[in-house]
C-alpha cells in the first residue's frame, strides 16, 4: 500500500474514532477527556518536509475542531507539535539511526525507551496547551492541571495499546544497491 494512501486511511481513521467513540465516553467526560487523533502526527514518515508535516497537522486539528465545533482549539496543539517534532526526534536518536533505517517513527524503529519519551513529550505538550486554551475561556488552574495530567496519562496508555494492537510493518532499510 502507498504511504500517501496509508496515511489518509490513518488520517480518516483517527479522526472518526476521536469523534465518534472517544468523545463519547461518558464517566471520563469531565475530568479526562483521551485524545489519540494527534498519533497521526507522530506516525508521519521522518523524512517528510516540515511545510508538509505543519499543513498535515493544521488539516487534523481544524478538521477535528469542525466536527466539534472549537475553531482552533485542537489545531494550535497539533501545530505546536509538528514543530517540535522533527527537533526531538534528532535529539532522541542520532543522525545515522533509524530515521535513515526506517520510515516512520515506532517502537521498533527508535527502540521503546526513546519512541516513549518521544511520545509522552509531544503528548504533554498537545494536552497541557489544549487544556490550557480551554482554562483560559473558563478559569479554574487547578482544573487544567489536573485535566492535564489525567488526560496525558489516559492518552499514553491508549497510544500504546494502539501501538501494541495494531502493528505496523516496517522494513529495514539498507543502504546499498
Amino acid at each position: 500500500m502507498s504511504s500517501l494512501l496509508k496515511n489518509i486511511i490513518r488520517f480518516s481513521f483517527f479522526i472518526l474514532v476521536q469523534v465518534y467513540v472517544l468523545n463519547q465516553v461518558p464517566p471520563l467526560h469531565h475530568l479526562v477527556t483521551p485524545y489519540v487523533y494527534f498519533l497521526f502526527i507522530l506516525w508521519l514518515p521522518f523524512k517528510i518536509g516540515r511545510r508538509a508535516l505543519m499543513l498535515l497537522a493544521f488539516a487534523i486539528g481544524f478538521c477535528l475542531d469542525c466536527f466539534m465545533k472549537t475553531y482552533g482549539l485542537h489545531t494550535a496543539p497539533c501545530v505546536l507539535i509538528a514543530y517540535l517534532r522533527p527537533f526531538l526526534i534528532n535529539l532522541l536518536i542520532s543522525q545515522e539511526g533509524a530515521e535513515s533505517n526506517y520510515n516512520e517513527p515506532s517502537i521498533k524503529s527508535m527502540g521503546f525507551t526513546p519512541y516513549f519519551t518521544y511520545v509522552a513529550i509531544l503528548t504533554l505538550l498537545h494536552h497541557f496547551l489544549l487544556f490550557f486554551l480551554q482554562a483560559l475561556q473558563m478559569g479554574g488552574y487547578f482544573y487544567f492541571i489536573l485535566k492535564t495530567l489525567l488526560s496525558s496519562a489516559i492518552s499514553l496508555l491508549l497510544i500504546l495499546l494502539t501501538e501494541l494492537l495494531f502493528v505496523r510493518k516496517q522494513r529495514f532499510r539498507t543502504n546499498t544497491v
